[in-house]
């Protein structure tokens, strides 16, 4: 069974799934080459994520700490989560997640940027927002703490730092780069930023 052509030409001839797992799924693509030939590509199907630079009026950011296992260690990252509630709307989902992990909210929010995380072999795609005119709120009912997050640590600090530390390489989650470094140009230039619906 073959999808219409993509971009450049590319068809998708076939398409077995090999693995199924909570969040992802691994599938094997027949893929026709548009000088001719067919690949085989491996993709892990994602439901995506997004992520939130929260800034403080006085222009800090909101950054936390956590355990991720595939890497073996603990890095400095954006609030975040995954787009895995059926339904619910990008921005819900970070207006969720910031509650969740941070207790915050925010009055105002934009789409800083999007990006895809690792598009050599993955879908993922994670929106990035800006959240300004922040305030503190309980977590949501129902939300239970667990797992990595039970040790997760909070910390704000200023723009400015938290770029040099991108530079520094003491942040490399992808989201919180690219987040950090936006925001750091967003807030430098005033560029023009898409509606908080797009994606």
């Amino acid at each position: 069974m073959s999808e219409p052509a993509a971009d450049g030409d590319y068809r998708v001839l076939g398409t077995e799934t090999v693995y199924e797992g909570r969040v992802i799924t691994l599938v094997r693509d027949t893929v026709a080459m548009p000088g001719g030939g067919d690949s085989v590509r491996e993709v892990v199907r994602h439901p995506g994520a997004v992520a939130v630079v929260a800034l403080t009026d006085d222009g800090d950011v909101v950054l936390l700490r956590q355990y991720r296992h595939p890497v073996g260690g603990y890095l400095w990252e954006l609030p975040a989560g995954l787009r895995d509630a059926d339904g619910e709307a990008p921005l819900l989902t970070a207006q969720r997640e910031l509650a969740e992990e941070v207790r915050m909210a925010a009055e105002r929010w934009s789409l800083l940027t999007t990006t895809y995380s690792t598009p050599g072999f993955c879908d993922e795609q994670v929106l990035v927002y800006l959240a300004e005119g922040l305030s503190d709120v309980d977590r949501p009912e129902g939300f239970t703490v667990e797992h990595e997050e039970l040790d997760m640590t909070v910390e704000t600090v200023p723009l400015a730092e938290a770029v040099q530390r991108v530079f520094d390489g003491a942040i490399r989650n992808s989201a919180a780069v690219v987040g950090l470094l936006a925001a750091a140009q967003h807030r430098a230039s005033g560029t023009r930023l898409r509606p908080v619906d797009a994606t």
